[in-house]
């Protein structure tokens, strides 16, 4: 199963106060908070908004090397599902149309669908991925409080 959970690597910020959360997976996210809690919560939102300017830029996403030395941060369940139904659409090998037709929807919704930056409802995304013989599969676990 695939998921979209990458290792950060906290470190001080120039101020006292601030930890500062990097991805080695994903350099394009870095982000900050007043404290380790606070900075891991703004880890998810930048590790998902980078995450989807990767297939906007025409790349496929980077593979996830843990190794064991950061808190492991996944993105927020509507952009895995996102990102998830943009990687089945890349492997499918199929048009927009196509995707339109298997859908029974017009090409522009279609367009929604698959641009990155589009907000688009989890039934919306879980339906895309049926088409292309894909399931979306929610999962629950306890969130890791940093100490």
């Amino acid at each position: 199963m695939r998921t979209f959970s990458y290792e950060a690597i906290l470190e001080p910020g120039e101020a006292s106060d601030v930890v500062v959360v990097s991805f080695p997976d994903v350099p394009e996210a870095i982000t900050e908070g007043d404290d380790e809690h606070a900075a891991l919560l703004s880890a998810e939102e930048a590790l998902g908004l980078a995450l989807l300017t990767y297939p906007a830029r025409g790349l496929a996403l980077p593979a996830a090397r843990t190794v064991g030395q950061g808190p492991i941060v996944t993105v927020a369940a509507d952009v895995a599902a996102k990102l998830a139904v943009l990687e089945a659409f890349a492997a499918a090998g199929i048009s927009k149309a196509d995707l339109a037709e298997r859908l029974g929807k017009d090409e522009k919704a279609v367009r929604r669908i698959l641009d990155p930056m589009h907000p688009t409802k989890l039934p919306a995304l879980s339906e895309a991925l049926a088409a292309m013989g894909q399931r979306l599969v929610i999962g629950v676990e306890p969130i890791v409080r940093a100490a």
